[in-house]
Order: C-alpha cells, then structure tokens, then sequence
C-alpha cells in the first residue's frame, strides 16, 4: 500500500493556491497551474502546506493527486527543463520566431512550431532546450521532437536525450 497521499505537498513563499470544489490552481514566480480532482479526494491548505483528504474508495486517486500537485509547484516555482542532442553530420537545429528549424538528414528542413507556455533554445547547432512550467507537457514536446528521428542502433545517428545511452549493434559480417 502506497503513503504518497498522507505527505504534504509544502508551498514556498511566494507560492499561492487557490483550492474549488474540483480544481486546485497554483501561481508562482514562472506561472500557474491547475489539477482537477477526482470525486472523494480534496486538498487542504494548512500551515503552508497541501494536505490530500480522500474517501477509503479513492486512495489510488490520492496518490496521484499528491503527486501531480508536488510536481505543479516545483514547476511553477523553479520550472522544467529537458535537453536534447543532435547526432549526425549535418544534423543541426536553430530557433526562428515561433518555429524550430531542424535539418536532419531528411530531403527537406523540418519546421516544428513552439507551442504556447513553452520555450524552445539552440544554444549551439547540435542542442536544443526545452524549458516551460508543466513537466508533462515539456516531456511531450522533447518525445516529439525526439520521435522526428530516434536514434538508430548501428551508428547512433539521430536526435537523443542528454546523456542517454544508445546500445549499438553490430553490423553485418561477411
């Protein structure tokens, strides 16, 4: 049995929560954020920290709830950041307006539009950085631009997380 519900989320200073009958929204220096609740579970603010509250039937919703909201504070206070690595001859990337212009190998240049809310950097041609307040959508952005050309196993060429570690194989023998 999980005991992630019964800690308390602790809200930094400056950090300020706003709780409805089935939404709670956190604003912070980089943002705000909000978690809908679950029927059953409720947050509480008490000496400056959240306290989850729920029904003997929704445990397993509480966890997550925890869990959501201790990851919506630290991003609306410090923010999330996610690196990417371009492994390739060539293979370079460089942000324009709202648009990150990647070459990769392919006939053509790919255009990948910055969404809202999040930030798109290329402080050098084989790296590029994503930052912005909600991990979730961060991470989803990084698996997209990723998924253009994942790694491949023989010569490792592609776009990869920093610091990820691609298993090459070994290639044809005569």
């Amino acid at each position: 049995m999980s005991r992630v519900a019964k800690n308390p989320v602790p809200l930094p200073q400056g950090v300020t929560a706003t709780i409805g009958a089935n939404l709670v929204t956190l604003k912070g220096a980089k943002g705000s954020l909000s978690v809908p609740l679950s029927l059953g579970v409720k947050v509480v603010e008490e000496d400056k920290a959240l306290t989850v509250e729920y029904d003997a039937s929704n445990r397993m919703q509480a966890g997550s709830v925890r869990a959501h909201l201790a990851n919506i504070v630290e991003g609306v206070t410090k923010g999330y950041e996610r690196k990417l690595e371009l492994v390739g001859v060539g293979f370079r990337a460089a942000v324009q307006g709202k648009t990150l212009n990647l070459t990769l190998g392919f006939s053509h240049p790919v255009n990948f539009p910055i969404p809202d809310g999040i930030v798109i950097e290329a402080p050098s041609q084989t790296e590029v950085v994503i930052k912005g307040v909600d991990k979730q959508r961060v991470g989803q952005i990084a698996a997209e631009i990723r998924g253009i050309r994942p790694p491949e196993p023989y010569k490792g060429k592609g776009v990869r997380y920093a610091g990820e570690q691609i298993t090459l194989k070994e290639g044809k023998k005569k």
